[in-house]
């Protein structure tokens, strides 16, 4: 089943990642759920994927993570909704059978593990012949404006900060990826690339920095009023009024106006937030 524009514009309606928002839009596309298939989403965090695909269909999802803490706020966040299965697990032994899921939702989880390989050829054994893995990861070609910080570091002192509230794109990253760096790996763990995108050029000045250095830790905090927590919290996109009188929908306004221009496929060389690769499992 495919979802429209519109439904993806609601679910994401309190999103301040503009790249997040085309990660949606992209697995989406590449995985469109039907009420018969079974969904792995390795490695779930904190269960936002889950929540998006429970809002819209009734396809059984499994959520795997390896954080206890994380897969705490996964189950706090959509342990309530049906079908849902939450495990603790990491990506090198999936504690699942051959040729079990239809598709595996691999969104910002490679540029994590060190064996990356080793991690996609576990996925692609769990998933049945035919079946497709909707991949993301940053670009080691990101653009300036989105973590001035380390795009400097990078080109000057060719280094970078990978923790903390200055980490920005590097954040807890063992490596990013370029298009033909992320092909390589695809294709060394036996699946078929189906297709390649890029997207997100243009963006806010540091606003990594602003969403997950300060806005998140901020959230999560329990600090923040409700009618702001509301706005600003992606799985309550349904209780936002919409209303210019909170602060944050003024913040989206403004971030989404700085996204107009950005397309779903940048040419793949472009200067871009996010690499992402359609693999399907040979039939």
């Amino acid at each position: 089943m495919a979802v429209d524009a519109q439904t993806i514009t609601r679910l994401t309606r309190n999103e301040a990642d503009m790249a997040f928002k085309k990660r949606v839009e992209t697995i989406f596309e590449w995985l469109p759920p039907g009420d018969d298939q079974v969904i792995l989403d390795c490695a779930c965090g904190r269960g936002f994927y889950l929540n998006y695909y429970r809002h819209v269909s009734g396809v059984k999802l499994i959520g795997l993570e390896l954080e206890s803490d994380i897969i705490r706020k996964a189950q706090a966040n959509v342990g309530h909704l049906p079908d849902i299965l939450l495990t603790q697990a990491n990506i090198y032994h999936l504690p699942f059978a051959n040729s079990s899921f239809d598709g595996v939702i691999l969104s910002e989880i490679l540029e994590h593990v060190d064996n990356d390989v080793a991690g996609l050829k576990e996925v692609y054994r769990v998933l049945k012949p035919g079946g497709v893995a909707a991949i993301t990861v940053p670009n080691a070609n990101y653009p300036f404006l989105w973590d001035p910080i380390n795009r400097t570091l990078e080109n000057v002192f060719h280094t970078k900060i990978r923790r903390g509230p200055l980490a920005g794109i590097w954040a807890n990253h063992v490596r990013l990826y370029t298009i033909e760096q992320l092909r390589k790996s695809v294709t060394s763990a036996g699946f078929m690339v189906e297709q390649e995108r890029a997207f997100t050029h243009y963006s806010f000045p540091f606003i990594h920095n602003l969403v997950y250095g300060l806005g998140k830790p901020l959230l999560e905090s329990g600090l923040m009023p409700d009618n702001l927590a509301a706005a600003a919290d992606r799985t309550t996109f349904d209780q936002n009024d919409g209303s210019w009188r909170n602060p944050i929908n003024l913040g989206l306004a403004v971030l989404n106006f700085f996204d107009r221009p950005n397309k779903l496929d940048e040419p793949l060389h472009r200067s871009t937030v996010n690499l992402c690769i359609k693999a399907r499992k040979k039939a």
